[in-house]
């Protein structure tokens, strides 16, 4: 079969990532990098291949006709530019978050649907091995469940940058709180009823409206709860930035991820997805009251680093493409993180509980 055309837009961390993966998979081919600033020189001198660089999305559309197009910029573009892909007749990966509302992200899925073509969100966690089996014990442990999630980051330097930058279209409970809230409901089978939020903002470096440390509370029908923080910026603790756990009547499970939560070390892309243990903590007891069962420890040995995670999401891309997967309900379940995650932060800046709609339905 002939390769996929790729064109890459946005040559920063995650785009460099997925470029890497096209260049190293031989379904693919990249017919150029789009980047508004310098990455994509730098990109191209790191994949050590002349590829065509464009600063122009629209006008890389038009020259290099592209079977699919890989959507890694700021969520402000994400709606424009993954509907002038459908529009050109392409296929589309694009990074969380789909959209920068609600209805913006509905309108990409209606055009994908119109052009029948593939939409592919980035949620690399629903790739990663140790985060499925995470799952999957988690929906043993009965309901109601607790759910307990973080991701902080004391970022400095260049990802200082990054996070300042993407603080001009969205929050850090939007951008990294769509992850966890899609874990949140693919461990339950109940609907998310109501969502409640907190947010500070601890620096002028960021627009006037926004905030860069926040906490999200959701409530779902059977009972269950959680809750999922994340702050950026330089003056964010390093201390109990990697919580992911999750317990209910039955026990717990947890991710115990030693590296990944060492100090110093909360801003690594690489550490953000390390896993290293699951933990399993069962709740039975005795007449004493004592435990009946030790703790379980799982390691599994399939632990990707992230650009093998975001290969294997390229591999899905692929496969959805040439097998002509139906990603009805993938799509909607983006849509319904999406949701989630902007009534939290419509929470935060009103200070009330926001009731969610009935379109939020459980993914499964």
């Amino acid at each position: 079969m002939s390769k996929i055309k790729i064109l890459v837009v946005g040559c920063g961390n995650m785009g460099a990532s997925h470029a890497y993966a096209y260049h190293h998979l031989e379904d693919f081919e990249i017919v150029g990098l789009v980047s508004r600033g310098s990455s994509k020189e730098a990109l191209q001198q790191k994949l050590g291949a002349a590829y065509p660089l464009f600063g122009d999305y629209h006008e890389a559309l038009l020259q290099t006709r592209p079977d699919a197009v890989c959507i890694s910029t700021y969520p402000d573009t994400h709606e424009d530019y993954a509907i002038a892909a459908f529009e050109h007749g392409a296929h589309v990966f694009i990074e969380k978050p789909l959209a920068d509302t609600v209805s913006g992200a509905q309108r990409v899925v209606d055009a994908a649907m119109r052009a029948n073509k593939k939409l592919v969100v980035g949620y690399i966690l629903r790739h990663h091995p140790s985060w499925i089996r995470f799952i999957e014990e988690g929906r043993k442990m009965g309901t109601p469940l607790v759910f307990r999630m973080n991701l902080n980051q004391q970022s400095r330097g260049r990802m200082w940058e990054v996070h300042r930058s993407l603080m001009e279209s969205c929050s850090p409970i939007v951008d990294c709180g769509v992850h966890y809230i899609d874990v949140m409901c693919q461990m339950t089978d109940a609907k998310p009823v109501s969502v409640s939020a907190i947010g500070a903002r601890l620096t002028d470096a960021i627009p006037s409206n926004n905030y860069n440390y926040g906490q999200l509370q959701i409530r779902f029908a059977d009972g269950s709860v959680g809750w999922y923080e994340a702050g950026w910026g330089p003056m964010v603790s390093e201390t109990a930035f990697f919580i992911k756990d999750v317990f209910g009547p039955k026990g717990a499970v947890s991710i115990v991820a030693k590296e990944a939560s060492r100090i110093g070390n909360s801003d690594d892309v690489e550490a953000h997805t390390k896993t290293e243990a699951i933990r399993i903590h069962h709740a039975d007891i005795d007449g004493d009251n004592q435990f009946i069962q030790s703790d379980e420890w799982i390691d599994l040995q399939d632990e990707p680093d992230h650009n093998e995670l975001c290969k294997r999401e390229q591999e899905f891309f692929l496969q959805a493409i040439r097998q002509d997967l139906d990603l009805a309900k993938s799509m909607q379940d983006a849509l319904n993180s999406l949701e989630i995650a902007l009534a939290c932060d419509t929470a935060v800046k009103t200070g009330e509980i926001v009731r969610l709609g009935d379109k939020v339905r459980k993914k499964s």
